[in-house]
């Protein structure tokens, strides 16, 4: 992709290897929430409310039946109203497109671009009855692609692949593609065939399991040509170690599909899982190999509490990296091989650096500097959650960075199910805003004092 013989992979990676060099001062970023000015004092209030609340972790774990009993006792109305103007006005754009489209104006405003998804996800044991719910759920990803569309430069939206796929066929799947034999069948140009209209007919699936195959895969690959026609780059979501085999295959397939003269559809890489750089490294191959570009969202994973449960009740080893330090170790390195690779061709790779984690962020604006990557050229990208992190969005927005804001958007009743999910996943995360909301303390006070 990047060179012949696959030397620019070699030397990316030997430079991720390394320690990183030191960097000139003029590339660092202040992250002291001077641009908390910006906000204003109903912002200020509502996030030092619901951070406080959400670092708590019993609330956190017993949401779903207080949620419950509250809405009954509030009734549906008053509710809807309490929340609206608390977590659900911090954390998602609204219901509406005219709701989504006056947020997404104001994150323009600031300097912020939106990354729009629809909260919809299957796991195991949720699968539904026929193909109806699904594509129900493929008439509301057009709707994000169109809505996208309009969100301004380099549009982009996520996409989880259960949304349109059922769980426990990416189980079976992932499960197949352990079998040496099965591997060579279910391979990444047998999947883009069938997404390109042959019939499934995989020998280790049911016929049932093989049409519904066929029926996500022309899903998704409708998605797909849909955002590709409308200019809006496809972030496709990683779930739970038991089903991601599957879902990187079909993300594959789709790059190999639509990547041909720039990367349309995105994988995301968990750098928690010890083996991360070296399934990043040889799908980077994999891309110059079959002359596909490559797009990478770089997270460090959220699932890492019921990942190490399923390991302990089943038996296995844990695949996650056994320290918080080893994680950060994982993720440096494989954002040091990403940023060589777009720094030798950011046409044919592209990264977004989603992660909340102001050490992360301010390695990579080094990085950045010293290989002479763009700001805003849109090869290497930064992601954090609506309502989350934003001393560092903010920050980074108004220092010209290209910085995207995960936007969930939809009804209240349909969005809080997913809000509280990701919240029980996210704990660490939610317990260590403290100096977020140390930040936002020391503005409010400041307009109380009247402080210039």
């Amino acid at each position: 992709m990047l060179g012949r013989g696959g030397r620019w992979l070699q030397q990316a990676w030997g430079a991720a290897s390394g320690p990183p060099q030191p960097a000139p001062r003029g590339a660092q970023l202040s992250f002291d929430g001077a641009v908390f000015r910006l906000k204003s004092g109903w912002e200020l209030v509502r996030g030092l409310l619901v951070f406080r609340l959400c670092a708590l972790p019993g609330l956190v774990h017993r949401a779903p039946t207080l949620l419950s009993v509250s809405r009954r006792l509030l009734g549906r109305r008053l509710w809807g109203s309490l929340l609206r103007a608390s977590f659900y006005g911090q954390f998602v754009a609204g219901q509406t497109p005219p709701e989504v489209g006056v947020t997404v104006q104001r994150l323009r405003a600031l300097g912020l671009r939106p990354l729009l998804a629809v909260p919809i996800e299957e796991d195991v044991g949720q699968d539904k009855e026929g193909e109806g719910w699904y594509e129900g759920n493929r008439g509301a990803v057009l709707g994000c692609v169109g809505l996208s569309a309009q969100g301004g430069p380099q549009p982009m939206m996520q996409l989880k692949v259960t949304a349109l796929m059922s769980a426990w066929l990416c189980r079976t799947v992932s499960l197949q593609l352990e079998e040496p034999g099965r591997r060579s069948e279910l391979s990444t140009d047998r999947l883009a065939a069938v997404m390109g209209g042959e019939e499934a007919n995989f020998s280790g699936l049911s016929p049932a399991e093989n049409r519904h195959l066929q029926a996500s895969l022309l899903r998704l690959d409708g998605v797909t040509q849909r955002a590709v026609e409308a200019g809006v780059r496809v972030l496709v979501d990683a779930e739970y170690t038991y089903v991601n085999p599957a879902l990187t295959l079909v993300t594959l397939a789709l790059m190999g599909r639509w990547n041909r003269t720039q990367p349309w559809v995105w994988n995301t890489y968990q750098c928690y899982l010890q083996d991360c750089l070296a399934r990043l490294g040889a799908d980077a191959a994999l891309a110059e190999r079959r002359g596909f570009c490559f797009g990478v969202k770089l997270v460090r994973g959220a699932y890492l509490e019921q990942e190490r449960r399923l390991a302990r009740e089943r038996g296995y080893p844990d695949p996650l990296h056994p320290t918080w330090e080893a994680t950060n170790h994982s993720y440096e390195r494989c954002l040091d091989l990403l940023l060589e690779l777009v720094a030798r061709d950011g046409q044919r790779c592209q990264l977004i650096v989603a992660s909340h984690n102001e050490a992360s962020v301010s390695h990579t604006v080094r990085r950045m500097e010293e290989l002479g990557i763009a700001k805003d050229g849109g090869a290497v990208c930064f992601g954090q959650l609506l309502g989350m992190c934003d001393h560092v969005s903010l920050a980074l927005g108004q220092a010209g960075y290209a910085i995207y804001k995960s936007i969930p958007y939809g009804a209240v009743e349909d969005v809080l199910p997913y809000l509280v999910r990701r919240a029980q996943e996210n704990q660490s995360v939610l317990q260590g805003t403290r100096k977020e909301r140390d930040l936002l303390r020391q503005e409010l006070w400041r307009r109380l004092q009247r402080r210039p």
